[in-house]
């Protein structure tokens, strides 16, 4: 196999974009994430000041990044024409009511690309400039999840729909091939490496109805995570949350728990579980699986959190999966409080070559607990964090 040439591509793909627009403009939505940053900065060498580029704050970016995103790439050594499209009303009003994971996705699909619609028309671009990559076509295509950015291989017609032709400079890499590409153009270490940051945001990790309370406590629990997790230097490492309204009545949960107390050998009156109303998703034999959440919570005989190892957890959590398959996430208590509030949280820490499997990060206890101190402390509406336990497969990524 032939080694990768991030020189060779760069020169390819920036013949390829100028044959594509010539003298016409395009625009490019920019999240800061790797990819799209690394399309931002091809696309400018190729077209100059017929490039426009944007960041949608559609309400659902980490706090303050919009801004910060602008300002990150409008500075040397980048200097990309920036813009911040304010939409946070519009999407928050689009998405409201909805629970389902898919609906979630194609409604933000929709939003995205009407907002980029207009910002297009308003500013004579036709074509736009986005940054798929090989793994969203795989999942896309796969039956996994519809990635926002994934259209016309399924067959929509952006020209039709848009007004707009897409153009995909690293539609044929995968992730550790942009981040080549991203060094050999002289991208700052900060965005070159940063790690991967879902197109639909936040949202995507707001597991159930998007409510505006809830959204502020992820953003909250979303920074600390980050801050705690980073020194571990994993692939990928993210807060959700999740509605704490549990099933009433589910023949799994004894069986859960007479697993877990074998497992664990913890006395079943200290093992408890619970599974919560709404679902993730995941992913078995290739195609997407819309299953429940369990939550398991362990306790020694002194009534604090058992700490199993990591590694012993994750082989709990492939036992269960296995014996019932329509669970596609375990999560494991990391600290809880005494009253019951309106949500939970669940930290996610993994490592991945091609975000087309992963494995759980084994992440120190101390780190575990003092995150979850931290967000207990300044998340007064959150009763449990978890840590997610559940590789891809039969877990994605990201919740939803």
């Amino acid at each position: 196999m032939t080694e990768f040439d991030p020189k060779k591509f760069v020169k390819q793909q920036t013949k390829a974009i100028n044959k594509a627009v010539g003298d016409a403009r395009a625009l490019i939505a920019v999240s800061g994430g790797v990819d799209s940053t690394t399309c931002a900065v091809l696309t400018h060498r190729a077209l100059k000041e017929n490039l426009l580029c944007v960041t949608l704050d559609t309400a659902f970016m980490r706090e303050g990044e919009p801004e910060k995103v602008a300002h990150m790439l409008s500075q040397p050594p980048l200097n990309l024409p920036m813009k911040v499209v304010k939409v946070q009303k519009r999407f928050l009003l689009e998405m409201r009511g909805l629970r389902d994971a898919e609906e979630k996705r194609k409604k933000f699909r929709e939003t995205f690309y009407r907002v980029l619609s207009e910002t297009a028309e308003s500013e004579g671009c036709r074509f736009l400039v986005q940054g798929t990559i090989q793994a969203d076509i795989v999942e896309t295509k796969g039956g996994v999840k519809t990635q926002h950015n994934v259209l016309e291989q399924i067959g929509i017609s952006t020209k039709e729909l848009y007004g707009f032709q897409v153009i995909e400079p690293v539609v044929s890499l995968y992730k550790g091939e942009v981040r080549q590409v991203a060094r050999y153009l002289g991208v700052p270490t900060e965005l070159s490496e940063r790690q991967p940051f879902p197109g639909p945001a936040l949202s995507v990790r707001v597991v159930g109805e998007i409510k505006p309370d809830k959204l502020e406590t992820l953003k909250k629990a979303t920074a600390l995570t980050e801050k705690q997790f980073a020194k571990h230097s994993p692939s990928q490492y993210f807060a959700a949350i999740i509605d704490n309204l549990e099933m009433q009545s589910n023949h799994f949960v004894i069986h859960i728990q007479e697993a877990a107390t074998r497992f664990l050998t913890v006395p079943k009156r200290n093992l408890s579980v619970k599974v919560f109303e709404d679902k993730a998703t995941g992913v078995k034999g290739g195609e997407r699986l819309y299953g429940d959440i369990a939550a398991i919570t362990a306790r020694t005989p002194e009534g604090k959190v058992h700490q199993a190892p990591i590694k012993d957890l994750v082989t709990l959590q492939t036992r269960i999966t296995t014996e019932h398959p329509n669970f596609t996430r375990i999560l494991y208590t990391i600290q809880e409080r005494a009253e019951k509030q309106a949500y939970v949280i669940s930290l996610r820490s993994i490592q991945t070559r091609d975000f087309l499997t992963a494995e759980v990060s084994d992440i120190p206890w101390t780190t575990l607990s003092e995150t979850a101190e931290l967000i207990l402390a300044n998340c007064p509406n959150v009763s449990n964090v978890y840590y997610d336990i559940t590789p891809k497969p039969p877990a994605t990524i990201e919740m939803e």
